[in-house]
């Protein structure tokens, strides 16, 4: 199913979602649980939440890989005590482009592709799990329900327009009042000392399952060296916020983690099964979800595309793009079209409001972009001791189908996203067969190779060694050697 093919607002609120602070196992018995097992209460609401969180991130998907994956981590999960059996718990893979992990009570376990993609052995992997499950044997959602439940009033455009979003821009306090609502906001955030707890209950679980206890501080690093690659790569600060993402400053609990692993304890990595297991997998972007390259983004199945305004950077998600920058936000998205532009544009403006504040356009305008029917929309409200603008610019593509930018910036400046609007346009047959996914490729180090003729490979036009060398946890002054197994990233088919 096309990643914008139910564009509408959510209403479910997932208060127990458990987020990660980060992301066959050997055999072994559960520890003392750290925890009281899974209760009925819980198992039901798990199972109610799990068909649309596994919606809004990309889908869940099936075959060796998934079943290699959710073995490892009902096995990890197991040693939680929470279950009486691998069993008791459902590990989900996720066709998702973000690096995240998360879990909810009732035993429900997700990892996505990107973030299996990052890890360079099982034992990582199951670090990640075990930090998650971590969360839910101490029953830190629990604990945060509340909170969650009030944050569960946001929703997809009111992530990007929030005010921890926003930092401390005014703009915050309306974005908290334009929304409807995702599960995604549930998973954000958990203490500082609910993260360091879940990572100690990783590192037991490791150690219980006889795998090297150190790949929780490995894998720590690796997210901080890709949050640092995607934040040169996107032209922002590297210092990502903790609300900006599911994995607080990673960098800073490296150190915490090795204190807690302490010495090797001679567990096992299974680096080399690992990498065989994984290779094939999609890398980046699906493009049945779309694809970001460089400023653009292109739809293959819906047949669209368009460029960010320069300065700003996209992130791809199941259900929109959020296209991000210093001096505004917007989200691309698609929503039930009745042939209206004027009532579409309108009843978008009715979601940003939710039920906390009547939003309606105080101008329309008709127009034309590259061919498609268009109507915008604006609006310039009160946020405290500023004004905003709020602009939806819609397009038909079709008589049952469109799809819109809803923007916000500060009164005056939504001008900035102009040439985004006016480069909105619907690709050709032959353009859309053009877009392949990128995938891993596991290969085995020759004789004479270097990590700069392997980086060469990569399928990216810019920053190739950087890429390589983050995937692969690879530092500055590391080498290779003949043998070694290491990704690369190439285009598939």
């Amino acid at each position: 199913m096309s990643a914008f093919a139910k564009f509408r607002a959510r209403s479910t609120a997932l208060a127990g979602v458990a987020s990660l602070a980060l992301t066959g196992c050997m055999a072994g018995g559960p520890i003392a649980s750290t925890g009281s097992p899974i209760t009925q209460t819980e198992a039901q609401q798990g199972a109610e939440a799990h068909p649309q969180i596994v919606s809004e991130f990309g889908g869940a998907m099936s075959g060796a890989q998934a079943d290699y994956i959710g073995g490892i981590g009902q096995n990890i999960a197991y040693q939680s005590g929470l279950g009486n059996s691998p069993g008791s718990f459902k590990v989900t893979l996720l066709n998702s482009s973000v690096n995240n992990a998360f879990a909810i009570p009732g035993g429900y376990v997700y990892v996505t592709r990107q973030l299996v993609a990052l890890m360079n052995n099982e034992a990582e992997l199951a670090a990640v799990l075990g930090h998650e499950v971590g969360h839910v044997a101490a029953r830190h959602s629990a604990k945060r329900q509340q909170t969650a439940q009030q944050n569960a009033l946001l929703g997809a455009i009111g992530q990007i327009l929030s005010g921890v979003l926003l930092g401390d821009s005014s703009l915050g306090k309306l974005g908290q009042q334009i929304s409807s609502t995702v599960p995604e906001l549930a998973t954000l955030k958990y203490s500082r000392g609910q993260e360091l707890e879940a990572d100690g209950l990783g590192v037991q679980y490791l150690g219980t399952a006889g795998y090297d206890k150190r790949a929780m501080s490995t894998l720590l690093a690796s997210l901080a060296a890709q949050n640092s690659l995607d934040a040169q790569l996107q032209g922002r600060d590297a210092r990502m916020p903790e609300w900006a993402s599911t994995h607080p400053d990673p960098a800073s609990r490296v150190q915490n983690a090795q204190q807690l692993a302490g010495a090797a304890n001679g567990g096992a990595t299974n680096r080399d099964t690992f990498l065989t297991r994984i290779g094939g997998i999609v890398y980046g972007d699906d493009p049945h979800q779309g694809v970001i390259e460089g400023s653009q983004f292109i739809h293959p199945d819906l047949r669209l595309s368009f460029s960010a305004p320069q300065g700003y950077y996209m992130v791809n998600g199941a259900a929109a793009v959020s296209i991000n920058g210093n001096s505004g936000r917007a989200q691309m998205a698609g929503g039930s079209y009745s042939g209206n532009l004027e009532t579409y544009v309108r009843q978008v403006f009715q979601k940003l409001g939710g039920t906390q504040q009547t939003l309606a356009p105080q101008n329309l305008r008709k127009t034309t972009v590259n061919g498609l029917p268009a109507m915008v929309g604006t609006a310039r409200v009160q946020s405290g001791e500023s004004q905003v603008d709020v602009v939806v610019y819609a397009y038909e593509f079709s008589g049952n189908q469109a799809f819109h930018f809803a923007a916000i910036a500060p009164a005056g400046q939504a001008a900035v996203f102009d040439p985004m609007f006016a480069s909105m346009r619907r690709i050709s047959a032959s353009e859309a067969a053009s877009v392949t996914p990128r995938k891993v490729e596991v290969v085995t180090v020759r004789n004479g190779d270097t990590i700069a003729s392997l980086a060469n490979r990569m399928a990216y036009s810019d920053a190739k060694e950087a890429r390589f060398r983050v995937l692969n946890g690879l530092a500055s002054g590391d080498t290779i050697k003949a043998g070694q197994k290491l990704k690369i990233v190439v285009k598939g088919s």
